[in-house]
């Protein structure tokens, strides 16, 4: 039977989950589509609708959305899932795997495309909101202004008595 490691992504908080589905759990999974949206109870996440955004099969190999099938194919690639182009233009014969999931598939990526109400209330966003970041700008500015202010306030040093007699000749020649 097929063995499962998917991870599931939530790109509103950044975090992400492991969960391994192998045996009758996994068999929803066999067949479906890069792309495709499926229900959370099938990987232990009811309430929640999951989008499949690629995998890798047992050798490594990533799923690409536009190789249609599940099998290993060799194709000339010039950019996206499985190279990336040391130069502008590059293309290069990359072996990768195609759209569909299959049981020689074991690694599955997921993102979450809908949550759950209860979710969506009880997580925090990934991003401080503008008011926290002018906040801390505000305050940056202050410790700023006050760091200048204490160098302002020390005195400079005085002059010793052979500057000062130098100057006096200085002034006198003139």
């Amino acid at each position: 039977m097929a063995k499962f490691k998917v991870i599931i992504s939530n790109p509103e908080t950044g975090k992400s989950n492991f969960v391994e589905i192998e045996g009758t759990r996994a068999v929803p999974l066999i067949g479906r589509k890069s792309g495709e949206i499926i229900d959370g109870a099938v990987v232990g996440l009811s309430g929640q609708k999951l989008q499949i955004t690629g995998g890798s099969d047992k050798d490594g190999f990533p799923m690409r959305p536009n190789i249609h099938g599940g099998v290993r194919a060799a194709v000339i690639i010039s950019e996206g899932v499985g190279f990336k182009p040391p130069q502008v233009g590059e293309r290069k014969r990359k072996t990768v795997r195609g759209n569909i999931i299959t049981e020689d598939i074991v690694q599955i990526n997921m993102k979450i495309a809908k949550a759950s109400e209860k979710e969506e209330k009880k997580e925090e966003p990934k991003k401080p909101e503008k008011k926290e970041k002018e906040e801390k700008i505000e305050d940056k500015a202050k410790e700023k202004k006050v760091e200048t202010k204490k160098k302002e306030a020390r005195k400079k040093p005085e002059k010793t008595a052979k500057k000062a007699t130098k100057e006096a000749k200085k002034e006198a020649t003139e």
